[in-house]
């Protein structure tokens, strides 16, 4: 069965899953920005069949999330290296851990946890507004139309009232 594209969906939230949205792809990126480089590190620290993995390290090289660096000649080998908007990705793997680590983390505790170099301290990620700082939930913030909305649905009844100012 073949899935539906949210490419050109009017949605950024849409048009990511459609690029990251299988279970493997978050994964491979992990794997990424823990260090791994290389088909058969993320294919061991994985285990991910081959033309699986395959297929994901194309698709994120052929997006621009990652880059392949030649590392070998005979036979042509590559490492697989994050590119600007790969390593861009990092704070949504940081939100989707703090996430599990909420909701989903046994009695032990969280699996991974982070360092922040900078201050020195274990971190998390949160989301903040990047204009006053405050931590933005459900309960106080409201997505508006941007300007790359598409007009003719913007016209449509259902859409102003979901978007209502």
């Amino acid at each position: 069965m073949r899935r539906s594209s949210f490419a050109n969906w009017p949605c950024s939230i849409a048009r990511t899953m459609d690029l990251l949205g299988d279970w493997w792809t978050p994964l491979v990126l992990r794997e990424a920005f823990y260090g791994v480089r290389r088909f058969d590190e993320f294919q061991q620290s994985l285990g991910i069949a081959r033309n699986t993995l395959t297929d994901r390290l194309r698709r994120l090289v052929d997006e621009g999330l990652l880059e392949k660096q030649p590392y070998q000649t005979q036979p042509v080998r590559h490492d697989y290296v994050l590119t600007e908007m790969g390593r861009d990705f990092f704070g949504v793997l940081l939100a989707m851990n703090a996430w599990g680590d909420r909701w989903l983390a046994d009695e032990q505790g969280p699996p991974i946890v982070f360092h922040h170099d900078r201050c020195g301290h274990r971190s998390r990620a949160a989301v903040v507004c990047d204009d006053c700082g405050e931590p933005m939930t459900a309960d106080n913030t409201r997505p508006r139309l941007g300007p790359g909305y598409p007009a003719r649905l913007a016209e449509r009844a259902d859409v102003r009232e979901r978007f209502a100012d």
